[in-house]
């Protein structure tokens, strides 16, 4: 990933961060010149031997062969984004050099996954994936209100999958090469247009 010195972010625990905020994630493999990718749910386990992520795919998904064989993945989470208008910049009162672009979060996951068929495990990780998801309803809904035998069926057509991560990168590309006045103005055009979570990344000080 293309990442000027202004835009990297590499402490680990805002990575994470903004994985658990934003779980639904693109998994990227490439076998034998063929690129596929799937957008997939995932989950972040911390351990004493580092970052996993863990999730699951259709058994019948053409990706899951690539898993099998050990090809490397890229895990792309994509979180807050939002258009810049050039119109918003004070600099654009002064000199008119400026010009359009994005502002954006995301994280970049790498390593290789292993494919689990253990049932156990893989209604662990639905028990736990459901749990942080449904953690903000009223009523949350668990795996236990479906009958067992239903939940059982519909395990036989899935597989896990783990990923030990060897390499997490994010690029937080929020403005931060502009003066401070522009980006007074960035944020301000962003929360007119209800982009506050975006607004809320660019630095003031």
């Amino acid at each position: 990933m293309y990442r000027p010195p202004a835009f990297r972010e590499d402490r680990r625990d805002v990575l994470r961060v903004a994985i658990r905020a934003h779980p639904l994630a693109t998994l990227v493999t490439a076998t034998d010149g063929d690129i596929v990718a799937n957008v997939i749910p995932f989950g972040l386990e911390v351990t004493a031997r580092g970052d996993v992520l863990k999730a699951h795919l259709a058994r019948a998904n053409e990706q899951v062969a690539a898993l099998r064989a050990g090809a490397p993945v890229l895990v792309v989470f994509q979180g807050p984004q939002a258009y810049v208008s050039p119109a918003w910049y004070a600099s654009k009162r002064v000199h008119e050099k400026v010009v359009p672009t994005w502002n954006y979060v995301v994280v970049q996951a790498r390593g290789r996954a292993r494919v689990i068929e253990d049932p156990v495990w893989v209604l662990a990780h639905i028990e736990a994936m459901t749990a942080a998801m449904e953690s903000g309803q009223p009523e949350p809904w668990t795996v236990a209100d479906a009958p067992a035998d239903f939940i059982h069926a519909q395990m036989k057509g899935i597989v896990g999958i783990e990923i030990a991560v060897d390499r997490l990168e994010g690029k937080w590309k929020v403005s931060q090469n502009r003066s401070r006045e522009d980006r007074i103005g960035v944020a301000d055009g962003l929360r007119a247009g209800g982009h506050d979570d975006v607004a809320g990344l660019i630095p003031l000080d």
